[in-house]
């Protein structure tokens, strides 16, 4: 039964992660038409990942096309923290901001309790609400275990060291501009390497492996 009268069409911002793909399956087992959306700043085809653990669960994708200058004053506060996380705050809530311009009743994102960055605070979720007459949502109540128990029993998933071919988080499209700026390998010293998890499919006997999906760029 859909507990909404009219069917409320919701935006998850999506790198291609359990977390946000977590959100997206909640959101549309209680009934909102939900598409996943992916930032881009023209620098890089990061969104590509994200498209394609999109099109393995059968949501619907959308390219969320971001000024590039949002990216640009991101790297500049990057490399003078010598530092990501500011930056990379930043470029969240810039993304938000255009998301929220879009024709979404309720956006979202996988941001979860254990998080740093990015992430907005609640006085911010209040101000953001209101200034764009939309409902926000995230996982805050949720910590890192619970979310790899619930998502080791409904997504098959990759684990790789993260590369700019499996990765669509704004660390790709940063480090793209960092390293053309001030010469290759600059962002290394920056971010560090890690392991990236990426959704790849349904588990086997999932009971959601018949959903239909579209891509389309806004």
């Amino acid at each position: 039964m859909n507990i909404f009268p009219e069917i409320m069409k919701a935006g998850v911002l999506y790198s291609g992660g359990k977390d946000s793909s977590l959100m997206a399956l909640i959101l549309q087992r209680m009934g909102l038409s939900v598409e996943l959306v992916t930032a881009n700043f023209g620098v890089y085809d990061s969104w590509i990942p994200a498209s394609k653990s999109a099109s393995a669960l059968g949501f619907k994708h959308r390219i969320l096309n971001m000024d590039k200058n949002v990216l640009e004053t991101a790297v500049d506060k990057i490399v003078e923290d010598n530092f990501p996380n500011n930056g990379i705050d930043y470029i969240h809530h810039a993304v938000l901001e255009k998301i929220a311009q879009c024709d979404y009743s309720l956006v979202a994102d996988g941001t979860r309790r254990d998080d740093r960055i990015p992430k907005l605070n609640e006085n911010q979720i209040q101000s953001f609400e209101d200034r764009n007459q939309v409902e926000y949502v995230n996982l805050q109540s949720f910590g890192y275990k619970t979310i790899a128990r619930f998502s080791s029993k409904l997504f098959e998933v990759s684990k790789e060291e993260s590369n700019r071919e499996n990765n669509s988080d704004y660390e790709v499209e940063v480090r793209c501009l960092i390293d053309e700026l001030y010469g290759e390998g600059k962002s290394k010293s920056i971010f560090p390497n890690h392991f990236q998890t990426r959704v790849i499919g349904w588990k086997l006997n999932s009971i959601h492996s018949d959903n239909k999906f579209k891509n389309n760029i806004i």
